[in-house]
């Protein structure tokens, strides 16, 4: 008797997890250059089916024993022109997605991550035209240096969140173009955004980007949180093959290279013992490059304030991995402080951040600069150590170059010197 009452629970469970029926409990649209995710919040897992039709061009997604409470809509999207959903049979609820052009389509399902339960990821891009692809390396011989700025999460992924509500994914695209724009009015530099706007670009997709941009640096800008919302301060990171040198440093990386689950995107670590050789003999170069770099955009940042950490910090960060483009990783300041989170929504301090982290990137290349660009062939750079009685007026003037600018390039506050202290002077060759 008892085996048949354990028999029948056993059915009556196996049944009803069978017959449950699961929630869509919505649906959000995110467009990016490249393609059109349209990400859908499912209460549990379920069984689906894609199919294509065309003649119109749509998008049809079956998924077994599902229901949804309400209409979905899209509004403004360059792809998909409307949503619809309706009934196939009793069990099945059936989206059908109206394109305005033919596309190709992807599907995956997203298990739970951070604040997100389960998720259908319907993916949408371009069919593709085969071409043959020449890289080319640089042939200008007065080129601009690029710098590939990229503002950290975005899209799916909101990244942290201030105790107002503030978004780092907001935050990071403000400081990004504001960086840009400083950049781009530097004569011989040229910034490249990797993120233009709300949406999700993959950890290693973003360095990708900066290569197949021939970026000679890569600036990624988060402004992150931490367990103690006193914690305060900026902060510059580049890779570290070893792994974190704080507890602070780990906890971040781990949290930023967690972002892929959230942004929908599955990395597959594809190299073979070869491919990793050579990676790490490009990767040894790029950090002490990125290293140079790195402590440049510090000094320039401590001109602002006391940073969190006085040094360089390492990092095990996913988008730092370029294997030959010098990387470095800018926490702007901590999101979680509320002070902090007040300051990163203004534009006066969003530029102060902008306008030190591009001197910081100009002196590392007027000092750095890469063959065949305009600073290598137009800027020298001479080093002058301060005798008694000299003055910063006095030296920028006998090398017929602005006291503003030796400033910036010095990393000073002030035209206060002192003997024995030793002075960058740039030089533009006519």
């Amino acid at each position: 008797m008892m085996k048949l009452k354990i028999v029948f629970l056993i059915t009556l469970i196996l049944s009803f997890s069978v017959s449950a029926t699961t929630q869509v409990k919505g649906l959000r649209v995110w467009t990016s250059p490249e393609d059109t995710k349209a990400v859908i919040d499912l209460s549990g897992q379920v069984d689906y089916k894609l199919f294509q039709l065309e003649n119109p061009p749509r998008i049809v997604v079956d998924i077994e024993n599902a229901k949804v409470a309400r209409k979905f809509s899209v509004k403004n999207n360059s792809v998909i022109r409307k949503i619809r959903n309706g009934r196939k049979g009793k069990t099945t609820l059936r989206l059908v997605f109206d394109l305005r052009s033919k596309q190709k389509a992807k599907s995956f399902l997203l298990k739970p991550a951070k604040q997100y339960g389960h998720r259908l990821v319907i993916q949408l891009s371009k069919p593709k035209v085969k071409t043959k692809t020449i890289v080319q390396k640089h042939q200008n011989k007065d080129r601009d240096v690029i710098i590939a700025v990229d503002a950290g999460h975005g899209g799916e992924d909101p990244g942290a969140s201030g105790v107002s509500g503030t978004r780092e994914k907001t935050i990071t695209l403000q400081i990004a173009k504001r960086l840009a724009d400083s950049i781009n009015k530097e004569k011989g530099m040229k910034a490249v955004l990797i993120r233009k706007g709300d949406y999700y670009v993959a950890l290693r997709k973003r360095f990708k980007k900066a290569r197949e941009n021939r970026a000679d640096l890569f600036v990624s800008i988060h402004a992150d949180a931490f367990r103690d919302p006193k914690v305060h301060g900026m902060s510059v990171y580049i890779l570290s093959k070893k792994g974190a040198t704080s507890e602070a440093a780990k906890w971040l990386a781990q949290s930023e290279n967690n972002s892929d689950l959230v942004g929908g995107v599955v990395l597959e670590d594809k190299d073979n013992v070869l491919a990793k050789v050579l990676l790490d003999l490009s990767q040894n170069a790029s950090m002490e490059a990125s290293h140079k770099a790195a402590k440049k955009v510090l000094s320039a940042l401590k001109l602002i304030e006391k940073p969190h950490k006085k040094n360089v910090e390492r990092a095990s960060f996913v988008v730092l991995k370029s294997p030959d483009v010098p990387s470095m990783l800018i926490e702007t300041a901590y999101i979680s402080n509320p002070k902090e989170e007040k300051r990163l929504k203004t534009k006066k301090f969003q530029q102060k951040l902008a306008g030190s982290i591009k001197d910081g990137i100009k002196q590392y290349f007027y000092q750095s600069p890469p063959p065949n660009t305009w600073i290598a062939n137009h800027i020298t750079t001479e080093k002058h150590t301060v005798s008694s009685g000299e003055t910063l007026g006095a030296i920028a003037q006998s090398y017929k170059v602005s006291m503003r600018e030796l400033m910036r390039l010095n990393n000073k506050v002030s035209n206060n010197i002192r003997v024995g202290e030793v002075l960058i002077l740039p030089k533009i060759i006519p």
